[in-house]
């Protein structure tokens, strides 16, 4: 058991987050050398492979379980809420939650207006003009306006943790205007956000952006005298990831298994093939347009070229569509069998938990939160908001207790960190332009960008087990630490210097005022960070250490003060205390 004065090691992952190798003195700049010392030796103490669960003691932190309908009594209980609803919380909405209750804030949050979609966005500044039309030009821009700027926390959340479920990545839109295609696409993750789960697996099938990522835009139907078969990218991938899954599941999320222990599969190659079938004949809707064509079709439903469809029978997962069925019949008589397969619930349910709250739920949770996919109390299955509500009020998210267990908890992925960052201290964007651009590059920025995964399966797998650490040893997952390594800690957290800074992510700025104040106590400053920032995860020792770093910067003058400001924040975002979130 690791004890107060020791750092969580990286053996303790799928919620504790790896020491930063890169964060060497020698690659810190300024006024923050010091710092940089101090964080190395953070990093590099404790060790051990015991479970943290560390709370902040000098905030206070409450260990019972949260009712549902009553507000957090502590400053860290409604922290940790926000830490797992929202891409990040202002000292204004931690206040406003703490006044109010769990249950009354994600109802507000449901009702909650929307900002400017992707593609009006985009037309509004201009990306329209024929000059973009082979570019991506302003997806990034727009991409980041919404997760930082926009006033429905909890459906900007619920978005990014779709878009790594559903994935759609722009390097795989092979067309004119990706930029709108996935501005579509995220526009449909955020319409049916808080929507149901049937209602958006239409949608996303019939999006450009799906039908060209997964290559069955224009999918033909056998040819005998070619021997060409149906493309079945999207038949595979819409099973393995996005409904069903590789093996067939119990309720609770477990894999079931056969008289040999081995996991019984959920599909099979001939149910792959049936299904490609549905998934011929659809292409974009290009009707009433002229060539060059407008982003617009990119923003259309596809449509179905009967000359391109297979009409003979279509036969897969025990459902039979029979030969004759129109295109879209069978196209809802294949989402219908999909979606209401039992391992839907559990399946797609225990992704959203390790999105929102930790890598490795129990199996009860699992089960209470596929209880509600199936059935929202009123006998509708796939409702997205009985699905937020059973996860993000569920004992196991809410028991500090329960959060202090060994294998409870998630690595912060790095878009995540930057975004907790920027709305932690309201960051804008005075041209509007939002031009922090694709943060993908490892060794100089997050080694993560949304909507640019490299392949279907997301940045990081939800099965995915480092190897040779006490994780896997343990049977633990730990998604995103499979974009962790040397390089990546290292260019997060030198890029985070420079943004905190003001420089390396366009011209956003974030406003300090809230801290600024409390410049010339160290302790209060921290204090204040840790509450706002990191949802009081950061441990008084682990404060001690930074506060003696932060007051070797002489703050005599404004100058002095805000690098004050910017080293604390610099050494909080670094540390493995708030990389991972319990």
């Amino acid at each position: 058991m690791l004890t107060d004065h020791e750092t969580p090691s990286v053996a303790d992952a799928g919620r504790l987050p790896p020491a930063p190798p890169g964060a060497h003195p020698e690659r810190r700049m300024g006024a923050l050398a010091g710092s940089a010392a101090l964080l190395a030796s953070l990093t590099a103490c404790g060790g051990g492979e015991g479970p943290a669960g560390l709370v902040n003691s000098a905030v206070g932190s409450k260990s019972a379980a949260v009712d549902a309908a009553t507000a957090g009594t502590s400053v860290s209980d409604a922290g940790r809420f926000l830490s797992q609803a929202t891409l990040g919380y202002s000292r204004a909405d931690l206040n406003a939650l703490m006044a109010s209750n769990y249950a009354d804030w994600i109802t507000a949050q449901f009702n909650a207006p929307t900002s400017q979609g992707h593609c009006d966005w985009l037309k509004a500044n201009g990306y329209a003009d024929t000059s973009f039309i082979n570019s991506t030009a302003g997806l990034d821009n727009s991409l980041w306006r919404k997760f930082i700027s926009s006033a429905d926390p909890l459906r900007q959340r619920m978005v990014l943790a779709l878009s790594e479920i559903c994935v759609v990545s722009v390097l795989g839109v092979n067309a004119q205007w990706r930029q709108f295609s996935v501005g579509h696409y995220l526009d449909i993750l955020e319409a049916h956000a808080f929507g149901n789960y049937r209602q958006l697996l239409q949608q996303i099938t019939l999006s450009p952006a799906m039908g060209y990522y997964l290559t069955y835009r224009g999918n033909l139907k056998a040819n005998p005298t070619t021997g060409s078969e149906p493309d079945e990218n999207y038949a595979r991938e819409l099973m393995q990831l996005f409904t069903i899954g590789l093996y067939q599941l119990n309720a609770d999320g477990s894999i079931k298994t056969g008289s040999n222990g081995a996991g019984l599969e959920t599909y099979h190659q001939a149910d792959v093939s049936g299904l490609a079938r549905v998934f011929t004949g659809w292409n974009v809707d290009v009707s009433g347009l002229t060539a060059p064509y407008p982003p617009d079709y990119q923003m259309r439903e596809m449509v179905n070229r009967a000359s391109n469809y297979e009409t003979g029978s279509k036969v897969f997962l025990g459902t039979t569509i029979a030969a004759g069925t129109p295109a879209l019949d069978a196209l809802n008589t294949a989402l219908d069998t999909l979606f209401n397969h039992p391992n839907l619930p559990p399946f797609i349910g225990r992704q959203l938990i390790q999105r929102l709250v930790t890598s490795n739920p129990s199996a009860a949770y699992v089960s209470r939160v596929a209880a509600a996919f199936a059935n929202n109390g009123a006998g509708v299955r796939g409702d997205l908001k009985a699905v937020l509500r059973a996860i993000l009020l569920d004992t196991e998210a809410r028991d500090a207790k329960l959060a202090a267990s060994p294998s409870y908890g998630k690595l912060r992925e790095p878009v995540v960190r930057f975004l907790n960052w920027a709305r932690a201290y309201n960051a804008t964007s005075p041209s509007g332009k939002w031009a922090i651009g694709d943060t993908s590059d490892p060794a100089t920025r997050l080694g993560q960008s949304p909507m640019r995964s490299g392949s279907v399966f997301n940045f990081f797998r939800p099965g995915y087990v480092p190897p040779g650490t006490a994780l896997a040893s343990q049977s633990l997952f730990g998604p995103e630490f499979q974009i962790t390594n040397e390089s990546s800690v290292a260019g997060y957290v030198n890029w985070m210097q420079r943004v905190v800074a003001g420089s390396g992510a366009g011209d956003l700025s974030a406003d300090y005022s809230t801290l600024l104040p409390l410049a010339s106590d160290p302790l209060a400053l921290l204090t204040e960070i840790n509450q706002v920032l990191a949802g009081s995860q950061v441990s008084a020792a682990t404060l001690n250490l930074i506060q003696s770093a932060v007051a070797t910067i002489p703050a005599a003058t404004s100058a002095g003060q805000l690098r004050r400001v910017e080293a604390a924040l610099t050494l909080v975002l670094a540390s493995p205390e708030y990389i991972t979130q319990k």
